[in-house]
């Protein structure tokens, strides 16, 4: 408990998340959607969805 020295336990902004405020929020799996046609491809870990294009349209996709 806080004593008022500012010794207390460790809260706040940050502590035990992962990205984007919780635990791993967009993970490995998942799928890129293109925003323009619908189309899903799965997600492949280390690469962007936003590195990709759509193989129907060509619009850049994104993480869904």
């Amino acid at each position: 408990m806080p004593r008022g020295d500012g010794t207390g336990p460790a809260s706040g902004r940050g502590q035990g998340r992962g990205r984007m405020g919780g635990p791993f929020k967009a993970g490995p799996e998942g799928q890129c959607i293109c925003p323009k046609c619908g189309n899903a491809v799965p997600h492949t870990v280390g690469q962007p969805c936003t590195s990709l294009t759509c193989p129907k349209c060509g619009t850049m996709m994104t993480r869904g």
